[in-house]
């Protein structure tokens, strides 16, 4: 039971992530998606992108909190940290 209620919100996050990255670059990028992609690629803006596609998360780790579902919290945190790593890995090697 614990270690689904923590899968549950690290897949919450994960979800939350994705949503976060459409939105940026669908609608606060000048281009369209597929261009913006492109340009993502080019210019190897994918850490950067990710830590703002992120925020999300944020307000689903306090949603969790606030409904007293720690382990939930706990699966978003550890999604959090998931992609902090990635963030690192792609920005220094």
């Amino acid at each position: 039971m614990i270690k689904k209620e923590i899968f549950i919100g690290f897949i919450i996050a994960i979800f939350a992530t994705l949503a976060g990255f459409y939105v940026y670059v669908e609608y606060a990028s000048a281009y369209n998606f597929s261009e913006s992609l492109k340009i993502i690629n080019e210019q190897n803006l994918y850490g950067k992108i990710l830590v703002l596609a992120a925020i999300p998360n944020l307000f689903v780790f306090f949603v969790f909190l606030k409904k007293k579902q720690d382990l939930r919290a706990r699966g978003v945190l550890m999604a959090c940290l998931l992609l902090a790593i990635l963030v690192f890995v792609s920005q220094f090697f």
